[in-house]
C-alpha cells in the first residue's frame, strides 16, 4: 500500500501544474473540448485513486469538480470565469493534501465545504465578461505516449558521476597517448572507445532531461491570476515547450522566470488606458519562449510594456548612493537599463504584494549564473522589454576554455566568452583612462582586468598578453587580461569547497586531462573582484566633440540585416518596434508590413533571415511611410556633414566615420522616392463623385481604381458630395451635376457608342481623363 500510495503522489504532482494551465487555456476557449477532456480525465482519475488509497478528503474534492465539469460537458454550465476559479482553487487544495499526505501531515478542512460549494453553485447561462485573462497559444500538438519507467533520483546522480569519470579518464588517456606517439590502430580503438563514452554521456544526460513545457505550464495560470489582481488584461504566447533541459536547472531557473514574468506584467505592461493614450491595444503582449543555440538554451521573456525608464533608475541609484554623480555621467542607455540589478534598486513607486521592494533582479541574474549561464537585455523605451536567459543544456559537463594567469590554470565558462584577442594586435590600442586600464576595440572601450592581480599575483606587463572578451551579464562586457590561452574542453564541473565558493571568484570545481584540480572561474565575481561594473557598458564611450565650425546631425546608428553598419537621421524615424515575421508578406509585387489594419511597403537590404520575429524601423517623412527591417540598433550619436559619396545613386547615400568605424548613411531622398508611399492626406486629395448607373458596379470595381490614382470618392446621396473635383456617371444618369463646371467623364456600359462617353473598362481612356482634370 505504501508504494502504491508513493507513485499516486508522484503521478498526481505531475500533472498538477500542466492541468492548471489547461484549465486556463480553456477558460480562454470554451468551446475547446480536447482540453476540457483533459481535465474531466485528472479529476475522475484523482477520485477513483483516492476511494481505493482511502483519501476521503481528496475523494471529495475531486468528486465536486467531476461534477462541475461533468455539467459542462453536456451543456448544461456554462465555463465561466467563476466556475473556472472553483476549480482552480479545488485543484489548489488538491496539491496542498498531495503535499501533505507525502509529509504525513494535516491540513485543517475548514474551508474544504466552501470549495465544494463553489463547484456546485450554478452559473447563469450569460455570455463570458472580457477580463483579465491569459491565452496560451502555440501549443505543441499531443505526442504519442512513451514506454516509461520510475528511476529513483539518486540513481540518476549516481550514472552521471560515474560518465563524468568516463569522460576524465578518457581524457587522461588520450593525454598519455599524445605522450608515447602510438600507432593507427592504437588510435582507431580509442576513437572507437572515445565515440562509445560520448554517446553512453548523451544517453545518461538525457535521463536527467525535462521537457520545458513543465516549466511553462505554471505560467497561464501565474499570468492569469497576477493580471486579474492588477485589473489588467495580458495575452501570453508560448513557445518552443518541446524543449528539453537538464531536470536540476530547470528547478533552478523556475523562480527567475517567476519573478521575470510577475515584473513584466506588473512593472512593463500597462493599465489599458495608458496603452490607449499611447497608440496601443489595450490588451498587453507576454510571450515567452524557448530555443536551443548549439549547447546553450535560450529562455526569452518579451513584453510589449513601456521598458525600463533609465533615467529614472539613474535618479534612485544617486539618491541611494549605489551610484557616484561621476560614474552617472556618460552612461550609455544600455548601462542605465543594466542598473535593474543592483541590489535594492526598482523602478516601482510603491510597495506591492507582486514587485515593487527593490530585490528580485539581482538575485534572479545571480541564480541564472550559479549555473553557468548569464541574462541579456534588450530595452526598447516605451515599447517593450526583452530578457534573455542563456543557459547550458547541464550541469555536470560543461564547454569552457583554459587559460594560464599567474602560474595557475584556470577555467572559463565557454558560454561567457565573446572572443579572443591579442593585446599587441594591430586592432587592439591599450590605454590609460583616469588611472584605469582600457582597450579600445573597433570602436569600443573595454575595461581591462588582469586575472594574476585579481589573484594576487604579480601581474607581468599587459603587452604581450592575451585577451578574453568576457559578457557575463546584460549588457556588461571587459577584457580580462591572461597569460596564455589553451584548448577549449568538456570539463566535468563539481562544487568547490564552501569557502572557495564564498570568495564570488569561482563557479566550481573540475578535473582536466591532467588530473590536476582546477577552478572554474565566474566571470560576474571577476568583474566585481577588478572593480568593474557588474552591468550595462562598463566604460562609456565618449563620443567626439565636432570642430567648432563643423555643424552635426543627430544620426541613428544601426546593425543592418546584410551585417553592415549604417546611419539614417533621427528626425526621419518615428518609432522602432518588433513585429512578427507573419506580419510580413508578399503583396502586389512588393513585400509589406501588415499591422493594426494597414499596411506599408518594406525595404531590406539584403536577405531577410529566416527568424520569427524582427525589428522594424518605421521611417516616414511627412506624407510618405517606409517599414525597414535592422538587425539591431547601435546607438544614437551626432554625425558630421562631410561625407564620403557613393560611386552611383542607390540607397546608400554616402560614408561617414564614427570614431574608427566606417557608417554608411541611408540617402532618404532615394529611399522615399523608390519605396516611400503616400499616407495620411486622404482630406487633400481630390474628390470624385460617382452618380447614375450600377452602383454596385461603381464600388466594388470602379472605385478601387480611382483610389489608386489618388481620388477620394464619393455617391451621390452621401455628405460632401456637392464638393466634388470630378463627376463621373453611369449609364442611364439623369440630371444635372450638383456642381457647375464641375467637370464630367461619362461611361457607358458597350465598347460601341456615343464618342462623348468612355467605355467602361477602356483603362487607358479613362486615366487619361481622369489625369486631364484643370489642376491636375
Amino acid at each position: 500500500m505504501e508504494d502504491l500510495l508513493d507513485d499516486f503522489v508522484a503521478e498526481t504532482r505531475e500533472t498538477l501544474e500542466a492541468i492548471a494551465g489547461e484549465i486556463v487555456a480553456w477558460e480562454a476557449v470554451p468551446a475547446d473540448r480536447t482540453r476540457l477532456d483533459s481535465i474531466f480525465r485528472f479529476v475522475h482519475t484523482v477520485k477513483g485513486s483516492c476511494g481505493f488509497l482511502d483519501l476521503p478528503r481528496i475523494e471529495k474534492l475531486s468528486h465536486a469538480a467531476e461534477d462541475a465539469l461533468a455539467a459542462v460537458r453536456a451543456g448544461l454550465r456554462v465555463p465561466d470565469e467563476r466556475l473556472v476559479s472553483a476549480v482552480l482553487a479545488a485543484i489548489d487544495r488538491i496539491a496542498e493534501l498531495v503535499d501533505a499526505v507525502e509529509a504525513g501531515e494535516e491540513i485543517a478542512a475548514e474551508n474544504d465545504a466552501d470549495l465544494i460549494l463553489a463547484l456546485s453553485e450554478p452559473a447563469a447561462p450569460a455570455a463570458k465578461e472580457e477580463g483579465p485573462a491569459a491565452v496560451a497559444e502555440a501549443r505543441p500538438a499531443a505526442r504519442a505516449s512513451a514506454r516509461s519507467i520510475r528511476l529513483p533520483v539518486e540513481l540518476l546522480d549516481r550514472m552521471m558521476s560515474g560518465v563524468s569519470d568516463m569522460v576524465l579518464a578518457r581524457n587522461e588517456l588520450f593525454r598519455r597517448l599524445q605522450e608515447v606517439a602510438p600507432g593507427d590502430g592504437v588510435e582507431a580503438a580509442f576513437e572507437r572507445l572515445s565515440a562509445c563514452v560520448v554517446e553512453m554521456r548523451e544517453a545518461i544526460t538525457r535521463t536527467r532531461m525535462q521537457r520545458i513545457d513543465h516549466l511553462f505550464t505554471a505560467l497561464p495560470r501565474l499570468v492569469r491570476d497576477v493580471s486579474a489582481e492588477l485589473g489588467k488584461t495580458v495575452t501570453l504566447e508560448i513557445e518552443g515547450g518541446d524543449v528539453e533541459l537538464d531536470r536540476e536547472m530547470i528547478e533552478m531557473i523556475r523562480d527567475p522566470l517567476t519573478h521575470i514574468v510577475r515584473n513584466a506584467i506588473d512593472h512593463g505592461i500597462e493599465a489599458a488606458a495608458e496603452r490607449i493614450a499611447a497608440g496601443k491595444p489595450a490588451k498587453g503582449l507576454l510571450r515567452v519562449s524557448a530555443r536551443q543555440s548549439g549547447n546553450q538554451i535560450l529562455i526569452e521573456v518579451i513584453d510589449d510594456g513601456r521598458g525600463i525608464d533609465g533615467e529614472r533608475l539613474v535618479e534612485k541609484a544617486l539618491r541611494l548612493g549605489v551610484l557616484t554623480p561621476d560614474a552617472a555621467v556618460g552612461l550609455t542607455p544600455a548601462a542605465r537599463a543594466a542598473l535593474i540589478f543592483k541590489p535594492g534598486l526598482s523602478t516601482a513607486d510603491t510597495v506591492s504584494a507582486i514587485s515593487g521592494r527593490g530585490v528580485g533582479m539581482d538575485v534572479v541574474r545571480a541564480n541564472v549564473e550559479r549555473i553557468g549561464g548569464v541574462v541579456d537585455l534588450d530595452n526598447r523605451p516605451g515599447l517593450g522589454l526583452r530578457i534573455t536567459l542563456r543557459v547550458p543544456l547541464t550541469l555536470t559537463i560543461i564547454p569552457a576554455l583554459t587559460v594560464d594567469a599567474g602560474g595557475h590554470r584556470f577555467a572559463i565558462p565557454r558560454s561567457a566568452i565573446e572572443e579572443i584577442v591579442r593585446a599587441r594586435s594591430s586592432t587592439i590600442r591599450i590605454e590609460e583612462v583616469g588611472g584605469s586600464v582600457v582597450a579600445r576595440s573597433r570602436g569600443r572601450r573595454l575595461p581591462v582586468a588582469d586575472l594574476a592581480t585579481i589573484m594576487g599575483e604579480a601581474a607581468p606587463a599587459l603587452i604581450g598578453q592575451t585577451l578574453v572578451v568576457l559578457k557575463p551579464a546584460g549588457s556588461g562586457i571587459f577584457a580580462l587580461a591572461v597569460d596564455s590561452v589553451h584548448d577549449h574542453e568538456e570539463l566535468v564541473v563539481k562544487p568547490a569547497a564552501p569557502a572557495v565558493m564564498a570568495t564570488g571568484l569561482y563557479a566550481g570545481t573540475t578535473l582536466p586531462d591532467n588530473g590536476r584540480p582546477m577552478l572554474l572561474l565566474d566571470p560576474a565575481g571577476l568583474a566585481r573582484a577588478g572593480g568593474l561594473s557588474d552591468g550595462g557598458e562598463i566604460v562609456a564611450e565618449e563620443p567626439a566633440a565636432p570642430a567648432e565650425a563643423e555643424a552635426t546631425t543627430p544620426t541613428f546608428l544601426f546593425r543592418d540585416v546584410d551585417g553592415a553598419l549604417r546611419g539614417l537621421r533621427l528626425s526621419l524615424v518615428q518609432r522602432i518596434e518588433e513585429v512578427q515575421a507573419t506580419a510580413l508578406t508578399m503583396a502586389a509585387g512588393r513585400l509589406r508590413l501588415v499591422k493594426d489594419g494597414g499596411s506599408v511597403p518594406v525595404v531590406v537590404c539584403g536577405t531577410l533571415p529566416q527568424a520569427s520575429a524582427f525589428q522594424v524601423l518605421r521611417i516616414g517623412d511627412g506624407t510618405s511611410e517606409v517599414a525597414y527591417v535592422i538587425q539591431s540598433v547601435v546607438d544614437i550619436v551626432p554625425v558630421g556633414n562631410a561625407v564620403a559619396p557613393a560611386a552611383h545613386p542607390g540607397l546608400i547615400a554616402g560614408v561617414v566615420m564614427v570614431g574608427d568605424e566606417p557608417v554608411e548613411l541611408i540617402d532618404p531622398f532615394w529611399l522615399f522616392a523608390e519605396a516611400g508611399e503616400a499616407f495620411g492626406r486622404a482630406a487633400e486629395s481630390p474628390l470624385c463623385l460617382l452618380r447614375g448607373g450600377d452602383e454596385d458596379w461603381m464600388r466594388e470595381i470602379l472605385q478601387p481604381l480611382l483610389l489608386q490614382s489618388g481620388y477620394r470618392v464619393a455617391f451621390a446621396s452621401e455628405a460632401g458630395a456637392e464638393e466634388a473635383d470630378l463627376v463621373i456617371e453611369g449609364e442611364g444618369s439623369t440630371g444635372a451635376p450638383p456642381v457647375a463646371r464641375t467637370p464630367v467623364v461619362k461611361l457607358r456600359n458597350r465598347p460601341e457608342g456615343d464618342r462623348g462617353s468612355i467605355y467602361r473598362y477602356d483603362r487607358a481612356s479613362l486615366l487619361s481623363a481622369l489625369n486631364a482634370r484643370p489642376g491636375r
